[in-house]
């Protein structure tokens, strides 16, 4: 056991103690005890989530914290995907594509109104996909130039003509890049969120939570509940005892897997449920490849082969999730096990080093002050002193401070971060702008074939480019997180597995 494991479990049993005995009323109506089993009632519900937002803006704020509250509950999106990844209709009642695969024609609904009371029509549209390429910062928008023109025929006909064929582009429609924004409502979107969603943004508390109220003049089906509490904690013991204390209802992401069985077995156990799934969010150990020792690929499958990913999963997420050794989870239609690309082997690993002249190297680990980051950062030091890598660990606040100095400034020779948009391998390994830094242009040239050829050219040419990142040792694929959620009894509709962006609070019942 790390001694990171035993620090959490030594503080989640003390704080545990602390509040042995306490019983408080639920902010969302529930039950009175949390564990005298007594069905959750109420129109309030109180999630816990970790990694408050600094804006409401993804249009020019990365993270996924920003989509993970808004997409599907404020901002809707012309076409969403359901849990199997199918598409089905949303804004758009329905839509047609070209024998060439370069025309889109969508016919919108004509019932949407903006909770700024406006319309929602193909010029609401037409204006959100062009504002892609014109006024988002993010390196998502990269996903939008396959656009050459956007028409809008009438109120309910959109036209989008892409400039070549794209398996991609109707897929990151349904994703952030897709959400739909009132022409006079982007004025202040890092603060004021207006959008067609079953729920309106209505007050943030900085530091501590933010509220969505019922749109009560949606124009879809009428969500349960009439108000949903975001609440940000720090840490995950403090989340789980505010579970315990009956201050919120539902702990969304589990960030302390070992402290599991308090909610399974136990005195206070009665009256949860434990909801366990897979996600899309691979916990990467990214490299900064274009200067320093990580610039050579023997010192990066070095540190591949040093890193023994079975005892890291146990010792720092408990043995939750599952390891993958790629960039492409499970739920994709191109995964391939790549774990036996890099097995565990230290003398392999020490000759790389010894090949590359940099045996006792060191090397700026700067993680952010996520719960995954601070459990796997000191195993990831500690396995990797033992093939002679000094590993020096900072921790950066998250998102702001980590956000401009990885992200931005690539002041950075390692991070430890989820990747949780879905099928993001393009994003991360196709643009060596990004963080990532990876530049190989036959990787490149893979990607676009596979967007632009058939379903099996897609499904061939993703698993090759995933294939050669692993081989290159383009970063280090730690494992991909669980979907683990304990949620009062009685709480309906949480997703078992999260292979979006959003939590789509409007499917919570109860």
């Amino acid at each position: 056991m790390s001694s990171t494991l035993k620090r959490l479990i030594v503080a989640l049993i003390a704080s545990t103690l602390a509040v042995a005995g306490c019983s408080s009323s639920s902010s969302g109506g529930g039950s009175s005890d949390s564990g005298s089993g007594t069905k959750f009632e109420g129109d309030k519900v109180t999630l816990g989530l970790v990694a408050e937002p600094a804006s409401l803006d993804f249009t020019t704020a990365d993270g996924a914290a920003i989509p993970q509250l808004l997409l599907d509950n404020v901002y809707e999106t012309l076409v969403k995907v359901d849990a199997k990844g199918k598409f089905r209709p949303a804004l758009a009642k329905e839509w047609k594509i070209s024998d060439d695969r370069l025309t889109y024609t969508f016919t919108l609904t004509d019932k949407a109104k903006f909770t700024n009371g406006k319309p929602f029509t193909a010029d609401d549209a037409k204006f959100s996909i062009e504002r892609v390429k014109t006024a988002w910062t993010t390196k998502l928008a990269k996903q939008m130039q396959v656009v050459e023109s956007v028409t809008a025929n009438s109120p309910t006909e959109l036209v989008v003509k892409l400039a070549h064929p794209s398996n991609s582009w109707l897929y990151s429609m349904t994703t952030r890049i897709g959400a739909m924004f009132s022409k006079d409502g982007v004025a202040d979107l890092a603060n004021s969120p207006i959008g067609t969603g079953p729920y309106k943004f209505t007050d943030w508390k900085r530091g501590d939570q933010i509220t969505l109220e019922r749109n009560d003049g949606y124009w879809g089906d009428k969500p349960h509940f009439k108000t949903v509490v975001w609440k940000y904690f720090k840490d995950p013991t403090s989340m789980n005892n505010a579970l315990l204390g009956g201050t919120i209802d539902v702990v969304t992401t589990v960030q302390a897997p070992e402290a599991l069985d308090q909610f399974t077995s136990g005195p206070k156990a009665a009256g949860f449920q434990v909801i366990e799934g897979t996600t899309n969010g691979e916990v990467v150990l990214s490299f900064h490849q274009t200067q320093g020792p990580l610039a050579d690929v023997k010192v990066r499958q070095a540190i591949r082969y040093g890193i023994d990913h079975k005892k890291l999963l146990e010792n720092c997420w408990a043995g939750k999730g599952k390891l993958i050794g790629s960039m492409v989870p499970p739920t994709d239609p191109w995964y391939e096990d790549r774990t036996g690309d890099f097995p565990y082997d230290q003398a392999k690993a020490k000759e790389l080093l010894a090949q590359s002249g940099q045996q006792n190297t060191t090397l700026r680990l700067r993680i952010p002050s996520l719960p995954y980051a601070q459990a796997c950062g000191p195993e990831v030091q500690s396995q990797l002193s033992k093939i002679g890598i000094n590993v020096v660990i900072d921790t950066l606040e998250f998102p702001a401070a980590w956000v401009k100095t990885v992200m931005t400034d690539q002041d950075f020779d390692m991070s430890i971060v989820a990747h949780v948009e879905p099928r993001d391998l393009p994003v991360v390994f196709g643009n060596p702008a990004y963080y990532t830094s990876y530049n190989n242009p036959k990787v490149q040239q893979l990607i676009a074939e596979a967007d632009a050829g058939s379903e099996q050219d897609q499904i061939s040419k993703m698993k090759e480019a995933a294939k050669i990142i692993s081989q290159d040792a383009a970063a280090d694929f730690l494992f991909l997180l669980p979907n683990l959620i304990v949620a009062k009894d009685g709480i309906k509709g949480l997703p078992k597995n999260a292979i979006g962006e959003s939590l789509r609070v409007a499917d919570l019942t109860a």
